[in-house]
């Protein structure tokens, strides 16, 4: 038998990619990974990847921005605002009916074409972001995906090379988002109104988990962040993260699905 040795630099550039995109599948910084991923062909600062489900809710799936949180805060008041009736990522995918096919779609947009002042001022504005490009998947059963990049106005606009190499690569990137979705699922034991286990809580990051434990304790957002150390609004930052992983929009939720009743031991207050 005779061997040969490969080297990494022999491989392919696709390959390379698909290497990191296994890897991120699973993670609990997917969307920082998947910028890391594409960042020699496609820079960008930041990375969103939102769901629709079929019951119509969106799903922040993962969020990352190169330099500080930027895209968490910004996907907590996305969420809290219901900013998705005016993205036109998601109002298009929710107009769209269930594909026979799993359907691939590129969406790209300044950010001065963002019509609501408010959604524009929140997301793209204060962030400095001029511009959006988005893949968007539409599976055959009635999953919705977008998967954004975003880029401020310290770097070129996309490129026409931008869109046609995203586009080579749509199916390597979602087939990674919907693995990442399912192996999340499988590993958390969702089902929609089952109990959360214990061990699921105990995987979350440490300040996510301490923040938990304050909510529990009856602290509002603002009491938890006296007890961290912490400004209110990175409080608010591991509330909105603790909420995401656990895949509960409130604090009711979060009871009901830890069998726990407000009023009782927990007693909590918005």
């Amino acid at each position: 038998m005779r061997l040969t040795r490969l080297a990494r630099d022999a491989m392919a550039p696709r390959d390379g990619l698909a290497m990191d995109l296994m890897a991120a599948i699973g993670s609990d910084d997917f969307a920082d990974r998947l910028i890391g991923a594409v960042e020699p062909a496609l820079p960008a600062n930041h990375c969103t990847v939102f769901a629709l489900r079929n019951n119509g809710r969106v799903q922040v799936v993962s969020t990352a921005s190169v330099i500080g949180d930027a895209a968490a805060d910004t996907a907590q008041a996305y969420a809290r605002m219901g900013f998705d009736r005016q993205d036109s990522n998601m109002a298009w995918l929710a107009a769209r009916k269930a594909a026979r096919q799993t359907q691939y779609w590129l969406g790209h947009q300044f950010a001065e074409e963002v019509a609501n002042e408010q959604y524009r001022r929140v997301c793209y504005g204060e962030n400095g972001i001029r511009e959006r490009l988005s893949l968007l998947v539409l599976y055959p059963d009635g999953y919705r995906v977008a998967i954004s990049f975003y880029r401020n106005h310290s770097q070129a606009d996309f490129a026409e090379a931008d869109l046609a190499w995203l586009r080579g690569v749509s199916r390597l990137i979602a087939a990674a988002v919907r693995h990442h979705v399912q192996q999340c699922h499988r590993s958390s034991g969702a089902g929609g109104t089952a109990a959360l286990p214990e061990q699921r809580m105990a995987q979350l990051p440490r300040r996510e988990r301490e923040m938990l434990a304050h909510i529990l304790d009856g602290c509002t957002t603002r009491e938890a962040a006296e007890r961290m150390g912490v400004a209110q609004t990175t409080a608010l930052t591991y509330r909105y993260r603790a909420f995401a992983h656990l895949d509960v929009r409130n604090q009711r939720e979060l009871l009901s699905k830890l069998h726990l009743q407000a009023g009782g031991g927990a007693g909590l207050r918005p």
